[in-house]
């Protein structure tokens, strides 16, 4: 036995592979599609999801206060101005980004960012027609009729706009720190005597009614969103509540500085309870931070409605200023 020859299975040789860094040939095409899908999924939840979160930022700050204005200027005007400058510059204009921008599914700042400049456009536009013209008849002041029209270019237009031309245009922002730029020279003006800021009862009465006016027309727009009796996740109820969330919030700063400005006139028409008390309304309509917003049907559910309470809260500031601009009317 000892001289017996034993025959072994040859086995094949092993074909060599030929490796590149990442890639491995002999490896099948359905292996190397999956694995490339799985990184372009990775690198879209990271682009989109962690970095587009990173640079979301809804900034309702009450405590938010600029720099004090120059001597004689106005409290107001100079908060109008840092809060355009604030979200246009510190912490970038969102509300026009392209798709491709990793905020693009990210919809609640930008909704925020309409807000704000909404009620600071309203703002502007009763300083053009009010405060910043002598008992509201003599001529508009440049500077303000400059950042009024400014503020009203639409915040969706980035550096193109087919609509207009093939060409780049000016965006959003940069016609909004335009504005900024024009509510500072005047604010400088009217600190050296140079410009008109009236601190008359009417014009307080009118400024404050026209802003009630604008907060009105939000309020009835939840109205008919919850009485359309929608599903409680909706589309629309976040773009809804986080626009109110920045005009609330705007108009409570420019309000709590108006009532710097005004503070002796307030004073004097024994309304500085109810003012107080406004402000206090659009506080609350400002600060409320869902994790999700939810549109719950009737007072029987037992899921929250944050546009209804969003609502109340402006409707009891719109019946405050109102109170304001009833008594300093019947008073004059």
């Amino acid at each position: 036995m000892g001289n017996d020859l034993i025959i072994r299975p040859q086995v094949p040789a092993k074909r060599p592979e030929i490796s590149l860094p990442g890639l491995v040939f002999g490896t099948k095409p359905r292996v190397i599609m999956k694995r490339s899908l799985w990184m372009l999924v990775g690198a879209f939840i990271l682009y989109f999801g962690v970095i587009g979160n990173l640079m979301h930022r809804i900034d309702a700050n009450l405590e938010f206060t600029p720099p004090a204005p120059i001597e004689g200027g106005s409290h107001a005007v100079n908060m109008a101005e840092a809060l355009i400058t604030r979200e246009v510059v510190t912490h970038r204009w969102t509300a026009n980004d392209p798709i491709f921008f990793p905020t693009a599914f990210h919809d609640n700042m930008p909704n925020f960012q309409r807000g704000m400049m909404r009620a600071i456009s309203r703002f502007t536009l009763e300083l053009e027609n009010q405060i910043g013209r002598l008992r509201g008849s003599s001529a508009i002041d440049s500077d303000l009729e400059r950042a009024s029209g400014l503020l009203q270019f639409p915040t969706d237009v980035w550096i193109f706009d087919l609509d207009q031309s093939f060409l780049p245009v000016q965006p959003a922002e940069t016609q909004y720190e335009a504005a900024a730029r024009a509510l500072r020279a005047y604010n400088m003006r009217v600190a050296h005597g140079a410009a008109i800021f009236e601190t008359r009862a009417d014009a307080l009465a009118m400024t404050v009614e026209r802003m009630a006016s604008e907060l009105g027309s939000r309020a009835a727009i939840v109205d008919d969103h919850v009485s359309a009796d929608r599903f409680i996740l909706d589309r629309v109820a976040d773009d809804i509540f986080y626009l109110n969330k920045g005009m609330a919030y705007a108009s409570y700063l420019l309000l709590r500085e108006l009532g710097r400005d005004f503070e002796n006139v307030i004073a004097a028409q024994g309304l500085t309870r109810v003012w107080l008390q406004a402000l206090e309304s659009l506080r609350e309509a400002s600060q409320q931070k869902p994790l999700v917003v939810l549109n719950s049907s009737g007072a029987n559910s037992f899921l929250a409605n944050h546009l209804h309470l969003q609502g109340f809260y402006l409707k009891r500031a719109i019946l405050q200023l109102d109170e304001i601009s009833r008594v300093i009317r019947a008073t004059r």
